[in-house]
């Protein structure tokens, strides 16, 4: 659990939004110098997405969908766009949000919001999006703020919404990068915490084909 590991909440958030202000904001300073995954990973989340957008009577709407800890928009620009009617985007790097504007190009027109806050005080508008997708930041949140956050991304689900978390999972228990202040937790702690949000697991799937050295990635559609 994170209370183990976060010893200063304060300094674990304050450590965390300095790091960021100091990442070029470029794709290569999104995905940490790997940069050249980035299609492999669009690709699959793509695929994993689609089979909850598919015709169906419990069919995932595509008019709205929220993109958390977004950066400069790589995941709006390739997988949310072309695939929803708006977007909106929250992350905490307000450097990263003025740069998207120009990185998204013509189809940023459709971005509707561009929230700079951390995710521990974000609030999803309630009943309002298809699809919360939550990638490579949850490492930034505590157990506590992460199920809060949850929560009110629950609330803020459309009919038939999902919410989707992308991220890097521990061999075993919570370990703590000093680097960029986050922690990576274990599977079973992840969906530990998916539970106590009062979200149930629709689907879990392991990425493949990323480099040997890095974490395995994991991606859950819930709701």
């Amino acid at each position: 659990m994170t209370s183990e590991v976060v010893e200063n909440e304060f300094e674990f958030y304050s450590k965390a939004e300095k790091y960021w202000k100091d990442v070029p904001a470029t794709v290569d300073g999104m995905l940490g110098g790997y940069g050249h995954i980035s299609s492999i990973d669009i690709n699959s989340s793509r695929k994993f997405l689609q089979r909850f957008l598919r015709d169906g009577p419990n069919r995932t709407g595509t008019s709205r969908a929220l993109d958390c800890g977004a950066g400069i928009g790589r995941i709006t620009k390739r997988l949310l766009l072309p695939l929803f009617k708006t977007v909106d985007m929250v992350d905490v790097t307000e450097d990263f949000l003025t740069k998207a504007r120009s990185y998204l190009g013509e189809e940023g027109r459709r971005v509707r919001n561009y929230f700079c806050c951390g995710l521990q005080d974000f609030s999803p508008e309630p009943n309002s999006y298809d699809v919360i997708w939550i990638q490579w930041v949850i490492g930034h949140l505590t157990d506590n703020h992460l199920s809060d956050f949850l929560k009110r991304c629950r609330a803020g689900l459309r009919p038939n919404g999902i919410v989707v978390i992308k991220d890097n999972m521990a061999q075993e228990g919570v370990i703590m990068d000093d680097v960029d202040s986050s922690v990576c937790r274990d599977l079973d702690v992840v969906r530990k915490i998916i539970r106590r949000a009062g979200l149930h697991l629709l689907a879990e799937e392991r990425q493949e084909n990323f480099p040997d050295e890095i974490y395995h990635v994991y991606t859950f559609a819930m709701r």
